[in-house]
C-alpha cells in the first residue's frame, strides 16, 4: 500500500466510529487529474493517485452502511507553493487545454471539497469530482 493510500486509510479507520455515530460522516480524499489523463514522466505519482481513487470507491461501498460518504477530488495543476517547481511548459499545457482558460486557484478545489462535505451531497458517494477547469473530462 503506498504512502498516500495508507495514510488516508489509517486516518479514515481511526475516525470511522465517530463518523458513523454522527449519522452524517463524510470523507473527501485528494487525488489528481494526472491519474485521468496519464501525465508523462509522472508514473509513480499518477499511479498513487489512481490508487487513491480506487480506495475511495472501495471505502464508499464498505462504509456506506454506516451512513459515511467517501468521495475524492481530482484537482488539476493548482497555483500553490507546492507546484512552484513545475516547469512553465506544464503550466502552459494546462492553461491551453482547459475549457475554462485560466490558472487554477486553491479556492477552486476548496469549493468542490466543501460541497462533498456538506449536507447537499449526502447521497453522493464513491465518486470522483475532477476539478480542473475542463482539462480532463470523464
Amino acid at each position: 500500500m503506498n504512502v498516500n493510500v495508507r495514510g488516508s486509510w489509517l486516518m479514515g479507520r481511526a475516525c470511522r466510529a465517530a463518523l458513523a455515530e454522527s449519522g452524517r460522516g463524510a470523507i473527501v480524499n485528494l487525488a489528481s487529474d494526472t491519474a485521468l489523463w496519464g501525465a508523462p514522466n509522472l508514473l509513480a505519482y499518477a499511479s498513487s493517485k489512481g490508487a487513491v481513487i480506487s480506495m475511495t470507491r472501495s471505502l464508499a461501498r464498505e462504509w456506506g452502511g454506516d451512513g459515511i460518504t467517501v468521495n475524492a477530488v481530482a484537482p488539476g495543476l493548482t497555483l500553490v507553493e507546492a507546484t512552484e517547481y513545475v516547469p512553465m511548459a506544464r503550466h502552459q499545457k494546462y492553461f491551453e487545454g482547459r475549457a475554462i482558460p485560466r490558472e487554477q486557484q486553491a479556492a477552486d478545489v476548496c469549493g468542490a471539497t466543501l460541497f462533498l462535505l456538506s449536507g447537499l451531497a449526502r447521497f453522493v458517494t464513491g465518486q470522483l469530482l475532477a476539478v480542473n477547469g475542463g482539462f480532463a473530462m470523464h
